[in-house]
């Protein structure tokens, strides 16, 4: 006789505790979504929810994948080796600093598995970004929150959380959802604070937003500081958000480590040839830069005149204030313009929304003059 699981046993009690316990990741909402929910035309639907690029990818990246595409019934190259030249040329570092990802999301993770178990602990910022816990959790191991200075990393206060058990530090710079900045000394100094054995996972998701003055080499940083671990990623300002293709820089014995829990073709190979071009349009990558700026100084205007409270912001995203942020989504929402609530982060009163193009951001605010009066 076949023996079925009783009707009163939950199949999910079968996962640890600490995987229950998980409040999974909520990715801002697709146009298609919003399109069924609001029975709006897509076409209509301004996407602002999740800091991708409004300039689409690099024209350079768009052939690559063209002429790729013929070898899709192949594997990748699980090792990745064409882009981790380009990326070791142009950084500096040897190939054997570099792990690449399914999205820099993927590497903040492989960087838990492979220094994380239960029993250790890892140390993020309150309103840093959401996949540092996760990751943390996700192997049983304990989260230490460090509450936020102005909205930012207190670094004094996270040098000071490191418990014995801690193996891993998390740092975003810029941090999102918030955009707050420390400058590199700053981080320098902060590094210098760390023990020897805690890994510290220095997040720059947003580092080619920088403007020239705030810009420093943290892969210099490696030489003398071996527990470093740099992750960026493609989806930001080189618009492959959609391919889904991150790195991390670090010590070859760190990589090495990553690289053991990392799974075969992680990074497809459209990704991969397009993350190789991409790394090359100097063009695109500087129309995007300057596209952001002129967008932020719009955005700040335009909420400044609306006379709302906004983060000062290093990234290609700004944060403000309107109270009542569930409500001001949804009127948004009816207009067709999504932005990102950040109510999970414990920021109820705030949303966030992404930098776009001079007329996407006009409408925008027009829409969100509209919303505020509801």
């Amino acid at each position: 006789m076949s023996s079925h699981v009783s009707s009163h046993v939950s199949l999910s009690q079968l996962a640890p505790d600490y995987i229950r316990a998980i409040s999974p990741y909520v990715p801002g909402k697709p146009i298609s979504e919003l399109a069924r929910e609001m029975g709006l035309n897509e076409a209509d639907i301004l996407k602002l929810a999740s800091n991708e690029n409004p300039l689409g990818m690099s024209p350079k990246a768009r052939a690559a994948v063209t002429r790729v595409i013929d070898d899709i019934a192949l594997y990748p190259d699980g090792n990745g080796f064409a882009l981790k030249q380009a990326l070791s040329r142009r950084l500096g570092p040897g190939m054997d600093s570099f792990v690449l990802g399914n999205g820099s999301n993927d590497v903040l993770e492989l960087v838990t598995r492979a220094f994380l178990a239960p029993g250790f602990s890892g140390v993020f910022a309150q309103y840093a970004f959401a996949v540092y816990p996760l990751a943390i959790q996700s192997i049983g191991a304990r989260c230490i929150q460090v509450p936020a200075r102005d909205f930012g990393h207190d670094l004094a206060a996270m040098a000071d959380a490191i418990a014995d058990d801690t193996r891993i530090v998390f740092l975003a710079n810029p941090n999102n959802p918030t955009g707050t900045f420390h400058s590199g000394d700053t981080i320098e100094s902060f590094l210098d604070l760390i023990p020897e054995d805690v890994i510290v996972v220095l997040d720059e998701a947003y580092n080619e937003y920088l403007a020239p003055a705030q810009r420093y080499d943290a892969i210099a940083w490696l030489q003398r500081f071996p527990n470093l671990v740099i992750t960026r990623t493609f989806s930001k300002i080189y618009g492959l958000a959609g391919l889904r293709i991150g790195y991390a820089v670090a010590h070859p014995d760190v990589a090495d480590m990553m690289n053991r829990v990392r799974a075969p073709f992680n990074a497809n190979s459209l990704a991969l040839a397009a993350a190789e071009a991409a790394l090359d349009d100097e063009k695109f990558l500087q129309r995007s830069y300057e596209v952001n700026r002129a967008g932020m100084t719009q955005i700040v205007r335009g909420l400044e005149a609306l006379g709302l409270q906004h983060i000062p912001s290093a990234g290609n995203f700004v944060a403000f204030k309107v109270g009542d942020g569930a409500g001001v989504n949804q009127r948004l929402l009816k207009q067709g313009v999504i932005v990102r609530p950040i109510g999970g982060y414990g920021m109820p009163e705030w949303l966030r929304v992404t930098i776009a193009t001079e007329p996407e951001n006009t409408r925008f605010l027009d829409a969100l003059a509209v919303a505020l009066k509801a």
